[in-house]
């Protein structure tokens, strides 16, 4: 059985992905220059948009499925929440992002603790 809370999360998922993803399709250089970014490469800052439409969009049609489609979709998302971490750590690490850089570890990272929870409890 899908707990509640999960089916909660997947449209809170859903929010936040719509969040940054449009901005990130329609205006990347805006919306990160407001996080501390001076140089914006709009390619890769719109296919990262594009991949949280995609995966946020599925957490909002999905909210309704069984447990086999949730188990499935909490491998996907920890699976992009910790190589994204992994990245964006790595990144920082060299010196390729603004301070603000860890604000999206924060979030993906608490993101991951989410999916890895409800995944285990799902088992």
């Amino acid at each position: 059985m899908v707990s509640r809370s999960l089916r909660a999360w997947f449209v809170v998922h859903f929010w936040a992905d719509m969040l940054f993803g449009v901005p990130l399709l329609v205006a990347p250089g805006t919306l990160m220059g407001l996080f501390g970014w001076t140089v914006v490469d709009p390619f890769t800052a719109r296919l990262v948009g594009a991949a949280l439409l995609g995966i946020g969009g599925v957490s909002l049609l999905a909210r309704d499925a069984g447990v086999e489609t949730y188990r499935a979709l909490l491998g996907l998302k920890m699976i992009w929440s910790a190589a994204a971490v992994a990245g964006m750590v790595l990144t920082l690490a060299q010196g390729g992002a603004p301070p603000a850089g860890w604000l999206f570890v924060g979030i993906f990272s608490g993101f991951f603790g989410v999916w890895a929870y409800h995944r285990a409890r799902l088992r």
